[in-house]
């Protein structure tokens, strides 16, 4: 969202952001704290206005914030569009309870709701209700659509607004990068993401014991306790570094430094994976799976930026790693086509200009 909102600001577009504040006064991060309680802020991101709704406590990720009716209500009274990120279930309610619903919504669908069964029941009816309000709903990628119980019902809004990032602090000089201690013994192969069940960290453990050289991964999350343990029983432990977070430098530098990312996700909870861009943008090959009715294997594809495996096939990626480590080549070629397809599809400005223009055929609509 900071991304699109400043393309579009820099496209000469006057842009606000409407997001909850999930820093304390003391500047913390109390995403996963029940109690505690925000305050409401104004600020400029460039010349991007955000408004930080403050919430009184969250609980499962849905936080009460009483001032979010009222900065919603503004922003339907001043603004040319609407553009809604989901799944994000307060937004919805709150979007909806506002009411006066004059000003054009547009919705970006991120993602269907999988394993939140709960949750899919709950949020079900209000999404149901506001996606019927859109003048245009956008998918990540042009992929998702086609699994999608969920917006089958408005497949005649839909239409595809791919993600994109600024690529300029990728493309940096990759000789500082050939020197990191990280790619000492033999290949060297990276994950980047939460720890989650999703992501399918679980097979890329496994597939460590098939593949010579070390895996690091960066991200934190509920499975860590369980992954190590895993590492732990398949002896492979010694060959995994754990990196909880690092800087946007030194995650660049291990994406210039990996001879491949691996990205074995095992649901359509993926339904983008935007850690393979960043990882194309830097020459890096991607090793993703073929998630039925997901943009991930859109994203980089089979034999272009990367290879494709069967999801949950631990023989599969090690055998596709395997190829890249003893074939300087097909390695070679692929990171060039990484950088490519990174450069002509997912480029921030292009997003950005893509946006505009589906507002404007949305704004058409409407007069």
């Amino acid at each position: 969202m900071q991304t699109l909102a400043r393309g579009q600001a820099g496209l000469g577009h006057d842009v606000k952001v409407i997001c909850v504040n999930h820093a304390d006064p003391d500047g913390r991060d109390i995403t996963h704290s029940r109690w505690r309680r925000t305050r409401s802020s104004q600020d400029l991101d460039g010349s991007v206005q955000v408004d930080r709704v403050g919430r009184l406590f969250g609980v499962n990720r849905l936080e009460v914030c009483p001032a979010l009716l009222g900065s919603i209500r503004r922003a339907n009274s001043d603004a040319d569009v609407v553009h809604l990120h989901t799944p994000n279930p307060l937004m919805l309610a709150a979007w909806w309870m506002a009411g006066k619903r004059n000003v054009p919504l547009v919705v970006t669908h991120h993602s269907d709701v999988i394993k939140q069964r709960v949750m899919q029941l709950a949020v079900r009816p209000i999404e149901k209700a506001v996606y019927g309000k859109a003048k245009a709903i956008f998918t990540t990628n042009p992929k998702y659509l086609a699994g999608s119980n969920q917006l089958a019902r408005f497949s005649d809004k839909v239409s595809s607004l791919t993600m994109g990032i600024d690529l300029e602090p990728y493309y940096l000089n990759t000789k500082k990068y050939s020197q990191n201690p990280a790619n000492r013994n033999g290949p060297l192969w990276l994950m980047v993401g939460r720890l989650t069940y999703y992501k399918g960290y679980h097979v890329a453990i496994e597939s460590l014991a098939k593949v010579a050289g070390n895996l690091v991964i960066v991200g934190n999350g509920p499975l860590e306790r369980q992954l190590k343990d895993q590492a732990e029983n398949l002896n492979v432990a010694d060959r995994i570094n754990w990196k909880p977070s690092v800087s946007q430098e030194e995650l660049i530098a291990l994406y210039h430094a990996a001879t491949a990312l691996w990205f074995p996700s095992i649901a359509r909870s993926e339904g983008f994976g935007l850690v393979q861009v960043e990882a194309m943008a830097c020459g890096c090959p991607v090793i993703n799976t073929a998630v039925p009715d997901s943009g991930v294997s859109w994203v980089s594809q089979h034999g272009v930026s990367g290879l494709t495996v069967p999801v949950g096939d631990c023989d599969s990626l090690a055998l596709a790693a395997n190829s890249l480590a003893e074939d300087p080549d097909l390695r070679r070629k692929l990171a060039e086509g990484a950088l490519n397809r990174a450069k002509m599809e997912f480029d921030s400005k292009t997003m950005s200009r893509r946006s505009v223009d589906l507002y404007s055929k949305t704004l058409g609509k409407c007069a």
